[in-house]
């Protein structure tokens, strides 16, 4: 008997995917949870962070650029509400500048979207060491 799933992971990573490209959110969330990873969606900053007053998580991937706040803000704050939080950064519209002032700030990673699937979920293993 097999409880339906394909990827029985008894330790899931548990991944806060904040962006306000509600499409691409959903397409990557989607493909990650087949991967056995738990995914909790937020498509802005004040989202972002009501989600980590509700539950930890392993790591967060975050978009540079978003209307309300963007990701170098929600990891600042995400920094005092989870210190130590692994914050992969994403963004449509990178510079050599801007990844190394995210580098320098803390981000554990920093992806040109839009960036390859493999190389996102490598990255999130490798940041997490799994």
């Amino acid at each position: 008997m097999s409880n339906g799933k394909l990827n029985p992971n008894p330790d899931p990573i548990r991944l806060l995917f904040v962006d306000d490209e509600k499409d691409f959110v959903n397409v990557i969330a989607k493909r990650l949870s087949k991967r056995g990873f738990d995914v909790t969606k937020t498509f802005s900053g004040p989202e972002a962070l009501q989600a980590m007053r509700k539950s930890d998580f392993d790591i967060a991937v975050l978009d540079l650029k978003m209307e309300e706040m963007d990701g170098m803000e929600i990891f600042k704050i995400l920094g005092k509400m989870a210190p130590g939080l692994p914050v992969i950064m994403l963004t449509g519209h990178g510079s050599e500048a801007s990844a190394r002032e995210c580098v320098k700030s803390g981000v554990k990673e920093y992806l040109m979207k839009p960036c390859d699937f493999e190389e996102l979920v490598g990255k999130i293993k490798q940041v997490l060491k799994r």
